[in-house]
């Protein structure tokens, strides 16, 4: 389809996401660790319009509570995901035009909630019916994984079981609404960095007698909180292997999970490599309550929900 023949712009929104639980093995020749890990997609949105262009162009627009200057943070260049997702999908559809894409972000920058992920999620489907590719869901799928390990689940949203290198998706029965309140850092922390302090954690403490497994899968527990959807059964079971090395990384965020429990969350754990923390609550009056004693703490706090679905297109 040419340019001409294309519609004016494509407006996309795809979900943020908490890791509910995460566990992360060996690190495999590629580089990336095994996990096993359940990802739940939440009510904060990024959302990408795609505009017809000659060339490939992006600018960023929004407030995300996280990074040194939140959207200033994020490179408007190739390295960032949304724009290689666009030129990869180009690449693989043989489309010989462009796009600009404009980011207007809401989830935190570098808070290890896959708003870089949402981004490039969007990116494809908005240039997909931007360009008229007409990729099937699968073959998305397919250039998501080739794009990072949390880019697949953006496509499809809900609550799912990542394993792999969390690209490997399976839905997983989430019933019922559960209500968290996520507290943003002003500062974003490495994924890398926190990998790799996990690593050598575990080195220096011995915490794993042997190497740890190149195959993980999400306890049984887990999975039947969430088939229940009971928030204090997920409340218990409820468990991140990075966030010992998140905590080496910022102790403080130790005092905010303190502040949280203590102000009547369920449970609080670090989200993804961090510094989010999401707090689980009983109910939206719980977490509206959450949520008001930590802003009165002077926290950044959010009150979302899930599951919430993929990307999909807003017009």
């Amino acid at each position: 389809m040419s340019i001409a023949q294309s519609p004016a712009s494509v407006h996309v929104r795809a979900p943020g996401k908490i890791n509910v639980y995460l566990g992360v093995g060996g690190r495999h020749e590629d580089g990336y660790h095994a996990l096993a890990t359940v990802f739940q997609a939440v009510s904060l949105y990024e959302d990408v319009i795609a505009t017809a262009a000659d060339d490939f162009s992006l600018s960023i627009a929004g407030s995300s509570g996280a990074g040194d200057g939140g959207p200033s943070d994020v490179p408007a260049d190739d390295r960032n995901l949304a724009m290689r997702a666009a030129k990869l999908l180009a690449a693989a559809t043989g489309f010989a035009g462009g796009v600009h894409l404009e980011l207007r972000k809401s989830v935190p920058v570098a808070g290890g909630m896959g708003g870089g992920s949402a981004d490039a999620a969007a990116a494809l489907v908005a240039c997909d019916a931007l360009w008229g590719t007409g990729l099937s869901t699968q073959r998305l799928h397919e250039l998501a994984a080739r794009l990072g390990a949390d880019v697949p689940f953006a496509l499809h949203g809900g609550t799912a079981v990542g394993t792999g290198r969390g690209d490997q998706l399976n839905p997983a029965l989430a019933r019922g609404r559960f209500d968290w309140v996520l507290v943003t850092s002003e500062h974003g922390l490495s994924t890398p960095e926190v990998y790799a302090r996990l690593d050598s954690h575990r080195a220096e403490s011995g915490a794993l007698a042997d190497d740890p497994p190149l195959s993980l899968d999400v306890p049984i527990p887990v999975l039947q909180a969430l088939r229940s959807g009971d928030p204090h059964s997920l409340a218990a079971s409820m468990f991140n292997d990075l966030e010992v090395s998140a905590l080496l990384e910022r102790p403080a965020l130790d005092d905010i999970i303190s502040e949280g429990l203590r102000a009547g969350a369920l449970s609080g754990i670090v989200s993804g490599s961090g510094p989010t923390i999401a707090f689980l609550c009983e109910n939206p009056e719980s977490a509206q309550y959450v949520q008001a004693q930590l802003q009165d703490a002077g926290r950044s706090a959010l009150h979302v929900h899930g599951p919430v679905p993929g990307a999909r297109i807003m017009s």
